[in-house]
């Protein structure tokens, strides 16, 4: 069986590589037992088919010398996946986005804010102004900790 180690020591090299002028990153790296291999990367900027296609070439060329049989799929991740790293929190800084907290409550806004520790979600919400008898709209700035959430992703809905 390749072993994970391995194939994740092989793309952050190529990654090392070829940063020139690059910022892809490893997302996702999963090893099945009968050596099926996906590698996600992403980038803060768009990403480059030929950098794929590059990896996917530099990994065959390396795994085709353990004599093993494998599966390779190299390619971006979704964006339908929840984010995993702080890079893409980044790039999705003024993007709409769609976040599950641990209590269980949805917030739909824009991503305002991301640091090491939490981010920032502004979300339109019904909040109670003094006066008035109906709830009103407006706008309300959520701090959240990466340790308080259950997912934040990219919101396609809007």
């Amino acid at each position: 069986m390749i072993q994970e180690s391995k194939i994740r020591e092989l793309v952050n090299q190529y990654l090392t590589d070829n940063k020139q002028d690059t910022d892809y990153e490893l997302i996702n790296l999963q090893v099945s037992s009968e050596n099926e291999i996906l590698v996600e990367i992403d980038s803060l900027h768009r990403m480059d088919l030929d950098f794929c296609s590059g990896l996917n070439q530099y990994l065959q060329s390396e795994l085709d010398k353990t004599g093993e049989n494998y599966s390779l799929e190299v390619g971006s991740v979704s964006l339908t996946e929840p984010f995993k790293t702080l890079m893409q929190y980044k790039k999705h800084l003024g993007d709409p986005v769609e976040v599950m907290t641990s209590e269980g409550k949805k917030l739909f806004g824009t991503m305002t804010d991301v640091r090491d520790e939490d981010f920032e979600v502004e979300a339109e919400e019904l909040v109670s102004v003094e006066g008035k008898k109906r709830k009103q709209k407006q706008m309300v700035s959520h701090t959240l900790r990466y340790d308080e959430i259950r997912y934040a992703q990219y919101d396609l809905k809007v």
